[in-house]
């Protein structure tokens, strides 16, 4: 052990963690998405006697086969890798170790493969389904309606604070990862969706004071711990409106959602920085995966109207 180093691997994720939020102003779930990788790090040099104190560049390539071994993702190992990478580089520049182990290993890289989204037909059923529910329509569709308006992630729109939607805005700011706050436009069907639930919120809300208990400062209250929808919530919620709609539900979920606001934006001749800053990338790179769209609006274009694609006799 490195002198003045934490001493359990525990100490050692959680003060790394802290940092990160504290130094980096990473978001909750990055923070989570850490804690959890670590962990399974932890978990298997401490099986094998080992510690991040002392682990090499054996160990760490030997977890990293372990994992391919599982049949675990070609991303998750690359974040998993990531994560090592970043815990290592940390400790070393405190003084933990005096070396990276894992600063030479090369990563499987991330899939190429491009993002599943869903055509505008079936996102209009799943609205549909949305409206026609027996139970909760006003704020089902209220939801649906403001992920496909905006591409937001699942978080930001399960956690809006009901401030945002005062006032019957034609822009929505959103709070993004690591606290980033950015506008996005909302159309006129979602304008009016918030409006008809801010209705029975406020109706909701009243009867909740008249009752002595506290008022809601979400967008989409509930009684659990975070006092708003939790995401698992509204995957489950989405998969629902999905069987309604019969629409694939292993084709639905609030990230393909998220994808077809972007490809269809895109495919409607937006440009490729707008979209990029309404979904909140840091980097135009993030979004250019989605240029997909392009590729496929410019190969039609040719074999309708370049005269070379045209067969014999056709004019």
């Amino acid at each position: 052990m490195t002198a003045g180093g934490p001493d359990g691997m525990a100490r050692w994720i959680q003060t790394f963690v802290a940092a990160q939020a504290a130094e980096l102003d990473a978001a909750r779930n990055t923070q989570l998405a850490y804690a959890r990788d670590l962990n399974d790090v932890a978990t298997w040099l401490a099986d094998r006697g080992l510690h991040f104190a002392t682990a090499t560049q054996d160990d760490v390539e030997g977890y990293l086969i372990d994992c391919d071994a599982q049949g675990l993702a070609r991303a998750t190992r690359a974040r998993r890798l990531s994560s090592i990478r970043q815990l290592y580089r940390f400790a070393f520049e405190e003084g933990w170790r005096p070396d990276n182990p894992a600063i030479r290993i090369k990563g499987p890289g991330k899939s190429k493969s491009l993002p599943k989204t869903l055509t505008i037909d079936e996102v209009a059923r799943l609205l549909q389904a949305a409206r026609d529910c027996t139970v909760d329509a006003v704020k089902n569709t209220c939801l649906m309606e403001l992920l496909y308006a905006t591409g937001m992630r699942v978080t930001e729109l399960v956690s809006l604070p009901v401030s945002a939607a005062r006032g019957d805005p034609r822009m929505l700011l959103v709070r993004g990862k690591g606290g980033k706050e950015r506008l996005v436009p909302l159309s006129p069907p979602a304008r009016a969706a918030v409006t008809a639930w801010l209705a029975d919120w406020d109706a909701q809300q009243d009867q909740r004071r008249a009752d002595g208990k506290p008022v809601s400062k979400y967008l989409f209250p509930t009684r659990g711990k975070t006092g708003h929808m939790t995401r698992q919530r509204f995957f489950f919620l989405i998969k629902e409106l999905a069987t309604a709609a019969g629409v694939p539900p292993d084709d639905v979920t609030p990230h393909t959602m998220r994808h077809a606001f972007a490809t269809h934006l895109l495919a409607g001749g937006a440009d490729l920085r707008a979209i990029q800053i309404m979904l909140g990338h840091a980097d135009v790179a993030t979004t250019e995966i989605y240029t997909h769209v392009l590729d496929e609006a410019l190969t039609e274009l040719v074999m309708t109207h370049h005269p070379l694609a045209r067969k014999p006799g056709v004019s």
